[in-house]
């Protein structure tokens, strides 16, 4: 079957999903009607074969095709792909949410700059998502721990911020669209704001989207570490009834040695602490958590 728009093949996390929908406009803007754009994750070793794996597939079923690799295994490791001959080119995860660097040419084959020198995220507006009933609206990127078990910092940077005017604006337009919940994400959401003016916490950032969006109904956070929530947001998961009843833990581990040595920021006593507080002002909050099994020593 032959390829007769940009067709986007995502892996990994719902930033990853945000952004294929911005890659999505930027090649359509430059004329890639042809291509096949593979946003990796670095996530797992298995995440990355099945990318290499799905890339192969994709070649012989389109031999035609312009294959573009990006996402946060390519910055990792750009030479891996450049080494595939079915790959055309390689774009790093800062550059391809620049609208600019898809109109390059092909024989530039890897386009990866150093990631840990960008120091901000820009909002991007896109209409929405195809084949999603919600949508996935980016307010952070990167991340400034540094837990063992981690490559996601060295993929995605360290952390930035989407200021407050650019994440209502695109609120506004997907509600427009006919969008009824929004998902906040980013790769740790809860450092929200030191980098920008003024230095809003998440909460009140949320606070300011809710009341700048009134007909947004329902709000929704991506993962969140237990101890870094801030004021305003235990008020909001408190008194807020647009703000849904579930809250996803980056837990990791339950077992305070193995935490330690994850070079984690909480302890076991820590989490159920804030599954405690949280249940106790909405009793109908549900919790979903990250946990990794078989950390090698």
């Amino acid at each position: 079957m032959s390829v007769k728009d940009p067709q986007i093949v995502t892996f990994g996390c719902r930033l990853n999903i945000y952004e294929s929908e911005v890659m999505r406009g930027h090649a359509r803007a430059a004329g890639l009607e042809e291509a096949i754009i593979f946003n990796t994750c670095a996530v797992t070793k298995q995440a990355e074969k099945d990318a290499r794996a799905a890339i192969r597939k994709a070649r012989r079923n389109n031999p035609g095709a312009r294959i573009i690799v990006t996402g946060c295994s390519a910055q990792v490791n750009p030479k891996q792909y450049a080494e595939m001959p079915e790959v055309d080119q390689i774009i790093g995860n800062d550059l391809k949410l620049k609208e600019e660097a898809w109109g390059l040419p092909a024989a530039e084959k890897i386009r990866v700059n150093d990631i840990m020198t960008v120091k901000e995220t820009a909002g991007h507006l896109i209409a929405g998502f195809e084949d999603r009933s919600r949508a996935f609206l980016q307010v952070q990127n990167g991340c400034d721990h540094r837990c063992t078990f981690c490559i996601i910092p060295y993929g995605r940077g360290n952390s930035r911020s989407v200021p407050v005017g650019a994440i209502v604006e695109q609120a506004r337009a997907l509600v427009e669209q006919g969008y009824k919940e929004i998902v906040l994400t980013g790769v740790d959401v809860t450092s929200y704001g030191p980098d920008l003016p003024g230095k809003p916490a998440l909460g009140q950032m949320i606070r300011r989207l809710l009341a700048l969006v009134p007909d947004l109904p329902r709000l929704r956070l991506s993962s969140l570490d237990p101890v870094e929530i801030d004021d305003d947001l235990w008020r909001l998961i408190a008194e807020e009834p647009r703000f849904m009843p579930h809250l996803h833990v980056s837990l990791q581990a339950g077992d305070n040695m193995i935490l330690k040595r994850m070079k984690r920021r909480h302890s076991r006593e820590d989490a159920i602490a804030m599954c405690a507080r949280a249940k106790s002002y909405r009793p109908d909050i549900a919790f979903g958590a990250d946990i990794i099994a078989g950390l090698p020593p």
